[in-house]
């Protein structure tokens, strides 16, 4: 095993390596239950764990405050933020287009076409993509300049991982964008070296990932989709 992923509900999920425990956009805290088997981190139940926590952007459905009270029960705790988050003492705050270099894990940052950053992330000898919201936006009815503008900017990321090696990645599958549901994964998929591809940005419509898998458009990589239906879900590569 290289890693253990859970899903922690919409672009949430946490992914324990060999010496370290991450945590990517955290959000909904809803179930009564605290417990990776409901999708809620436990802070107390990490206390011996090196963890690094990583929010992608300011929006409500990627960010909760409640990480920054984690360094009470995690002494080892680290926050990689992005940078259009107000600044927190002691976070390392990231902007786009930046690397950054610790003496265990590197990550480096692409400009979101919405707000934010998206993270690659190398660490234990795994190589993780989180997008954000890093996406291919396409919305039925707004003008076309825009939807080409949204098409151009997110092309040009992700094309700076042409041919790049990704054991795992978490792309946004938003059903919201009808049709176009899958530009943004079909373009990843073709464009970078991806071993496991996890969608997300689908809130409850676990749907949208079936979908995905009869897509004729996935025929090429849906034997690498991992489906994680519910929040708790969990899977190893």
């Amino acid at each position: 095993m290289k890693a253990k992923i859970w899903y922690l509900y919409h672009s949430g999920f946490a992914v324990q390596t060999s010496a370290h425990f991450l945590v990517f956009d955290y959000w909904k805290i809803l179930p009564k239950r605290k417990g990776l088997e409901s999708g809620v981190i436990d802070p107390d139940a990490l206390a011996d764990k090196d963890v690094i926590v990583f929010v992608s952007h300011d929006h409500g459905d990627h960010y909760n405050q409640c990480i920054h009270n984690w360094g009470e029960s995690i002494p080892k705790l680290r926050l990689v933020l992005s940078d259009d988050i107000r600044a927190v003492p002691g976070a390392m705050m990231l902007g786009s287009g930046k690397k950054l270099e610790q003496p265990d894990f590197t990550v480096e940052t692409l400009a979101s076409n919405d707000e934010g950053v998206a993270f690659v992330v190398d660490i234990d000898g795994v190589c993780i993509y989180h997008a954000g919201d890093l996406n291919w936006w396409h919305w039925e009815g707004e003008p076309d300049d825009e939807n080409d503008g949204m098409a151009e900017s997110y092309k040009s990321q992700i094309d700076l991982l042409r041919d790049r090696r990704i054991d795992l990645a978490f792309v946004p599958v938003d059903p919201r964008l009808e049709e176009q549901y899958a530009w943004g994964i079909n373009y990843l998929m073709q464009t970078a070296d991806v071993r496991w591809a996890v969608p997300m940005h689908f809130g409850n419509d676990i749907s949208v990932v079936d979908r995905l898998l009869r897509d004729e458009a996935s025929k090429g990589y849906r034997d690498r989709i991992m489906r994680l239906p519910e929040r708790g879900a969990t899977a190893e590569i």
